[in-house]
């Protein structure tokens, strides 16, 4: 008697493992779906409000993220929690789920002499060293006689934005 219930645990126990194996087959085979921790690649083009494209992958290299890890916008991973390969998404974010509001207090005056003579245009696009080492995307705002007005907010900063994403992989 003893035996044979063995022989049924250890049947089942078999039976669970085939399973369990047919499941990972079949989330081979596409239908994985995006959760935390998954390794990501997507094809993507962002618009802005006017319809402006801003970026885009399509024709190129993918996109690759770890799902829930900050490595895109919160809302964006949030948007994609649950696709799969294959699926297509449109995903509009507004500017708080972007990259937030402009920032008044993100406008800094500095002496023209601080830069160089051909950044000295207003819209010219730059790069600053933060205090961390890290580049960050700075943007000449206003030119002033013997001043300049910086804008250190994020180039999208106040924007809606609008991604049209293609699911390459989930791993």
């Amino acid at each position: 008697m003893f035996r044979k219930s063995t022989s049924r645990l250890a049947f089942s126990g078999l039976a669970l493992a085939i399973l369990a194996t047919s499941a990972c087959w079949a989330q081979d085979e596409g239908t994985a779906v995006i959760e935390s921790g998954s390794t990501v690649a997507i094809e993507y083009t962002l618009k802005i409000d006017d319809g402006t494209t801003v970026d885009s992958n399509v024709d190129g290299d993918p996109l690759t993220f770890t799902q829930g890890t900050g490595e895109i916008l919160p809302a964006l991973e949030e948007a994609l929690l649950g696709a799969k390969v294959g699926d297509t998404k449109q995903v509009q974010l507004t500017a708080d789920q972007g990259y937030g509001p402009v920032n008044p207090a993100a406008f800094q005056e500095v002496d023209m002499d601080k830069l160089p003579e051909d950044a000295r245009t207003a819209g010219t696009m730059l790069m600053a060293a933060g205090p961390d080492g890290q580049q960050h995307p700075v943007r000449v705002h206003e030119v002033k006689e013997d001043t300049l007005i910086l804008d250190f907010n994020h180039p999208l900063a106040g924007q809606a934005l609008s991604f049209d994403i293609k699911i390459l992989s989930v791993e």
